[in-house]
Parts: C-alpha cells; structure tokens; sequence
C-alpha cells in the first residue's frame, strides 16, 4: 500500500453533515481563488466531496463565502 494515501476528513472525524456556516471548515477546501479543490488533492471520498460542494455553494450564495477574489 501507498504511504502517500490520504484519508477522507469528514470520514475520519466521524462528521454527520457538512454546514454551510462553517466557513473556516470550508475555506479549507478552497484555493486563493475560492475554487473548490477537487478531491484528488484532498483526499477526499465522493460522497463527502458532492456534500462539501454542496456546503460551499450554498455559502457562496449566502455570502458567507466569497465567489472571486476581489481585486483592489
């Protein structure tokens, strides 16, 4: 087996849903530019990743997170 393996991060804490208002959680799961990482660097599984997509587009739309970086 592959020592470079990587583990989901909701599977391993044992988390039942993703919210939306936790936006340092998701800020994790974004880049510099608030894309959404896809799951093979973060290892995350499917299930998890379609959750958290779902999470971070509902805060986007909230406004909890933001959609671009602004530029000044």
């Amino acid at each position: 087996m592959n020592n470079n393996t990587k583990h989901c991060h909701f599977c391993v804490t044992n988390t039942k849903w993703i919210d939306y208002k936790d936006t340092e959680t998701l800020k994790k799961f974004t880049s510099m530019q608030y894309k959404i990482i896809p799951p093979k660097r973060t290892g995350t599984c499917s299930k998890h990743q379609r959750e958290l997509a779902k999470a971070i587009k509902r805060a986007r739309f909230m406004s909890l997170l933001g959609y671009t970086v602004l530029k000044k």
